[in-house]
């Protein structure tokens, strides 16, 4: 049986040199008859055990015939999935970290309390197991299925819950109203939904409407016949027209002038057109997603947005959140930004130093996503060597020296963990001690990013 095919059941791979030990470890952990234990006191018989695919390895750091960082390689190899639960008879922090940083999952100590922690650890990865398994399934799905763009990379619960909806939204034909701060990425998402869906192979037209004086909106949307108005020298189809059998992106749809709302609700409601200057009527059939950054509830509320075709364009919601609440996204896609640009330019490899990263993490981005791109690129470009610091990371926006005015519960415990292993310089038991929080979930934090020590 390959990976966790049920909460409770693990197959573990228990390589411990000390045959008491090994005994020891073995009878704790199949008290649990869901676990399938199998001890190997010899290295090489453990490797060529490892194709067996084990969910989880026990691994003795002090093995007489190999160092404890070169089986944990050849356990990353050959069982990438697998949680690697590393044992020593002493505590080194600097080692804890060096092992997890390679991929190990947890590191605990030979002691009086190996016993109940390891348990926890067991059975901590068990809990977590389904819900990474559905986070990489979609992660998977999306990458295979959803052109999101680069932009888009994250595996925060608010980005994972617009992957869902864009799913969602994709797999049928009703409208999709974008909403989200300038910047966000709504038209890529607009993008995904048109590429995923069954009007994949016809136009998807977009229409910025912000960018378009009034007078010219209705033409462009609707089409005019030669004539119709100065300057109109021949006949030119509407978006609309040109969307028939596809999807109609609006962006900036709150910024449509009232008048011109009645004659777009009418289309929606009798699926034809009438180009400026004729009577004639052209039957049009296409998906509508919109997209604002404005609230269009509080619009309709002002009068400046008509509520006949507010829930007319309604459809599914789907809200990009900003980066600042995001958390560890934003170094997800500032590596990303800057991976792509240093290929496109050919700077060979570079990458984000500890205090550059911190930096980015504390920083509010007022111009979201597209100014962190813009950030990531200026940094590369001033950077003159491989590693980017905190010096080229350059934020043009006065709101860079500001502290958030809300932040989430997590992030305040992030910033407290962060700023007691500044000062007590990278000391994780020391700083567990002062805080009162386990080792394992500084480990853990170091291991995902949510803090950062040096390398």
């Amino acid at each position: 049986m390959s990976g966790l095919q049920k909460d409770s059941y693990a197959k573990i791979f228990v390589l411990e040199d000390d045959l008491w030990y090994s005994q020891f470890l073995s009878y704790h952990l199949s008290l649990n008859p869901d676990h399938e234990v199998t001890v190997f006191n010899d290295v090489q018989a453990f490797i060529k055990s490892l194709p067996d695919e084990p969910d989880i390895i026990t691994l003795d750091y002090h093995l007489p015939s190999m160092k404890g960082e070169e089986v944990l390689l050849q356990v990353l190899q050959h069982c990438p999935k697998a949680y690697i639960i590393m044992i020593s008879g002493q505590e080194d922090i600097s080692k804890a970290v060096n092992l997890m940083k390679m991929g190990a999952y947890d590191y605990i100590a030979k002691n009086t309390e190996t016993k109940e922690r390891l348990w926890s650890i067991v059975e901590k990865i068990k809990q977590n197991r389904s819900l990474q398994q559905e986070i990489e399934e979609l992660r998977t799905e999306v990458n295979q299925k959803y052109t999101l763009g680069s932009e888009l990379v994250g595996s925060s619960d608010a980005i994972k819950k617009v992957f869902k909806l864009v799913q969602k939204a994709a797999g049928n034909n009703i409208n999709v109203t974008i909403t989200g701060e300038t910047g966000t990425g709504k038209e890529l998402i607009a993008k995904a939904i048109h590429q995923n869906s069954r009007r994949s192979k016809k136009p998807l037209v977009a229409v910025n409407i912000a960018a378009l004086p009034s007078e010219l909106l209705e033409s462009e949307l609707f089409g005019h016949e030669k004539g119709a108005f100065t300057g109109a020298t021949s006949r030119r189809i509407g978006k609309f027209e040109e969307a028939d059998g596809g999807t109609l992106f609006l962006d900036e749809i709150g910024e449509m002038n009232i008048n011109l709302q009645s004659k777009l609700l009418r289309v929606l409601q009798e699926r034809e057109v009438t180009p400026v200057g004729s009577n004639k009527c052209i039957p049009v059939e296409v998906r509508i997603v919109t997209a604002t950054h404005k609230n269009l509830l509080d619009e309709v509320k002002k009068g400046n947005f008509r509520e006949d075709l507010f829930y007319r364009l309604l459809g599914i919601q789907i809200h990009l959140p900003p980066l600042r609440e995001r958390g560890h996204d934003i170094i997800l896609m500032a590596q990303k930004f800057l991976k792509a640009f240093c290929e496109e330019n050919e700077f060979g490899g570079k990458m984000l130093s500890v205090n550059a990263q911190k930096k980015l993490m504390n920083y509010a981005y007022p111009g979201n996503v597209r100014e962190l791109k813009a950030i990531i690129e200026l940094a590369a470009v001033l950077s003159e060597a491989d590693v980017v610091t905190e010096n080229d990371i350059q934020m043009q926006s006065a709101a860079s020296s500001s502290p958030l005015e809300e932040k989430t519960l997590d992030e305040y415990i992030y910033e407290i963990i962060q700023a007691y292993l500044d000062k007590y310089n990278y000391n994780v038991v020391h700083v567990a001690e002062k805080l009162k929080i386990g080792k394992s979930t500084i480990y853990r934090m170091i291991q995902k990013g949510e803090v950062i020590v040096p390398q």
